[in-house]
């Protein structure tokens, strides 16, 4: 066994997952991260069942669920007239996972429990305000420096796995293009304690269809675990933050959304580009590329985070088999030819479906993409159907039969 460890870059849920994944196979393994705490805004929350699978095999499930929210439905809407088109329950799932159902988790608290967890293992390293600003990969090792507040070190470990968002440096490092496109529009996210749900039967996933204004509106538990809802919208392409951000603007967003007596209480607002983009490889010799470093989408269908962790387990289960002994180095290949394709057919081209059926325009075009909708929630086959892609169960299987 190579007794250099694997380094990480990046100390989101996705570096995390990877890190308690190798360690657990007693692999030693140095992890950093440049920020000096995890980041805590509200980003990704949705987990889905594929997910749910993995974590549970790394002991975070049990975490997550008491963390988090168990939301076996979600519904689409139509929001001009605020009707319910159609509503999709994992139920159906009970023969296909062991968990079929979605977990609201804010993707924080699975980094934070992942952390936790890896203070069990003295073969792990963790390190903040510690940034990954330069590579020298080698034909038998992968030298980076690290930026400290003591100043700038080399690490040597036997391979390097990139983590480090959206904006990677790792990825640039390396030359590996983004490719892809960003979209003219900002998403706004809004977050409130206001109750969707038991003023208008809101499931805590709902989708809103509409050719002017599309939204989504989720519910997480929220620190406190009283429950909060986070209200998604598009922002007009040239609008400035403060045009979309004041209090006002905030405020006629979501009486329009839905009218209601008072103002409405808004814990959080942040607006973000968004961006549909693959890097062109996920792999260069002994440097990998893991979550929105590798991939980014928009996020509706909540895909992102989720890929993010069927990234970081494939990976693992490769490195530590390689490491090990059990499996030759040629077969670290399989991770680009499975995770690249798997992202480009089941990630993006399902959220950008996913954002132009909210989106659409055309009357006609709208209640067709309705009736389809109803016709997969009344059929049990194609409810199961729909439901296994949604949830990324079907990528899942698929890879594993061709394992």
């Amino acid at each position: 066994m190579d007794s250099r460890p694997i380094l990480i870059a990046g100390g989101g849920p996705v570096g995390i997952v990877t890190a308690l994944a190798l360690a657990q196979r007693g692999i030693p393994v140095r992890l950093f991260e440049a920020a000096e705490a995890v980041n805590e805004a509200p980003r990704a929350s949705t987990l889905h069942p594929a997910t749910l699978e993995m974590l549970s095999a790394v002991g975070l499930l049990d975490d997550a669920v008491a963390q988090g929210l168990v939301a076996r439905t979600f519904q689409f809407w139509d929001r001009p007239t605020r009707r319910v088109v159609a509503e999709f329950d994992h139920a159906i799932l009970k023969d296909d996972t062991p968990y079929p159902f979605v977990v609201q988790c804010e993707q924080h608290k699975i980094a934070k429990m992942g952390l936790e967890r890896l203070k069990a293992f003295p073969h792990v390293e963790v390190t903040f305000n510690a940034s990954v600003n330069a590579i020298a990969p080698h034909d038998d090792r992968v030298n980076i420096t690290v930026e400290t507040a003591s100043g700038s070190k080399t690490v040597s470990g036997s391979y390097l796995v990139g983590a480090d968002g959206g904006r990677s440096t790792v990825r640039k490092a390396l030359g590996i293009d983004f490719e892809g496109y960003t979209f003219p529009e900002r998403f706004l996210v809004l977050t409130t304690p206001f109750d969707f749900a038991g003023e208008h039967g809101v499931a805590y996933r709902a989708y809103f269809s509409d050719p002017d204004e599309w939204a989504n509106l989720f519910k997480v538990a929220g620190d406190d675990h009283k429950g909060r809802w986070r209200a998604v919208f598009p922002a007009l392409p040239g609008q400035t933050d403060d045009e979309v951000l004041n209090p006002a603007a905030t405020e006629a967003r979501l009486q329009k959304f839905f009218p209601k007596s008072g103002t409405y209480d808004i814990f959080h607002r942040n607006i973000y580009n968004v961006h549909q983009r693959v890097a062109a490889s996920f792999r260069k010799g002994r440097v990998f590329l893991a979550g929105d470093s590798a991939h980014v989408n928009n996020p509706i269908g909540g895909l992102g985070l989720n890929c993010g962790v069927h990234d970081a387990t494939q990976l693992a289960s490769l490195l530590s088999a390689v490491t090990l002994g059990e499996r030759p180095e040629a077969d670290l290949a399989q991770y680009d030819a499975v995770r690249r394709p798997m992202n480009i057919e089941y990630v993006q081209q399902q959220t950008i479906a996913n954002k132009k059926r909210l989106e659409e325009k055309d009357p006609a075009k709208r209640e067709a993409n309705f009736e389809q909708l109803r016709r997969n929630a009344a059929d049990p086959v194609a409810h199961r159907a729909f439901l296994m892609r949604t949830s990324l169960l079907e990528s899942v299987r698929r890879k594993d039969s061709a394992a």
